[in-house]
């Protein structure tokens, strides 16, 4: 039939998962960092999602697709629900689903929180992407690490492993629901950068740092060394 349906443009699409928490009937999921409709007949045409998103992806359109099945939404949501009868339940995007993580404090890990000469690695400020001014000087000759905002909680060594020599910038797509690509298009158009690392979770919503990365990287029309390190959730990294 033909009907009105909700249209997804990959290309301003940011990852952050807004739309996909937004949808109560589950119609849209997160796939290699960009929204996606997924279930057609779980769309009813009302748009809750439009608002959320901040880049203006989604909009509607008339077009053949299946009618909307109230009967198969409401059986999915007793699925889920019944999946996580044990915890609060979760609806959307999988990055924002709560869990617990039973640690053993170690031998090891009493020897590391006891150390008292720990300090900080961190050579600039402001770190958030929106913050940070474009020339600040720090940026010339500079390694730059752009970071999710919760790398640092997962991974134990952050400071050590990311941070050290490096300038950070942080962000989370998802909580900013901004588009980072111009910011960081501009930081490094206008400095000489010598690469960049990128740190990110393994949650799909956290693909909309990545993806604003590499963007930047392209539009920039500089050659850079770059890399991409993924953090799974027990503070892993990821292969």
């Amino acid at each position: 039939m033909i009907r009105k349906i909700i249209r997804i443009d990959k290309e301003k699409c940011n990852g952050c998962g807004a739309c996909a928490d937004a949808c109560h009937e589950g119609a849209i999921d997160i796939i290699h960092g960009k929204a996606e409709l997924v279930r057609e007949h779980f769309c009813d045409g009302l748009g809750d999602c439009l608002p959320e998103c901040p880049t203006g992806a989604i909009s509607f359109e008339e077009r053949e697709a299946p009618e909307y099945d109230e009967k198969a939404v409401k059986e999915a949501q007793k699925k889920i629900l019944a999946k996580n009868q044990t915890m609060a339940t979760h609806v959307g995007c999988p990055g924002s689903k709560s869990m617990q993580i039973q640690r053993k404090e170690t031998s090891e890990t009493k020897k590391l929180s006891s150390n008292a000469d720990q300090v900080s690695s961190l050579q600039n400020w402001p770190v958030q992407i929106k913050l940070a001014p474009v020339n600040a000087p720090y940026f010339n000759d500079a390694k730059l690490l752009i970071a999710a905002d919760c790398t640092a909680y997962a991974y134990a060594s952050f400071h050590q492993d990311f941070i050290r020599n490096k300038i950070t910038l942080i962000g989370c797509p998802k909580l900013d629901q901004v588009d980072y690509s111009e910011k960081l298009t501009a930081i490094i158009q206008n400095n000489n950068i010598q690469s960049v690392t990128i740190v990110r979770m393994e949650v799909p919503c956290c693909g909309g740092l990545e993806m604003a990365a590499k963007k930047a990287l392209q539009n920039s029309g500089k050659f850079i060394p770059w890399q991409v390190v993924t953090i799974s959730i027990d503070g892993k990294i990821l292969e």
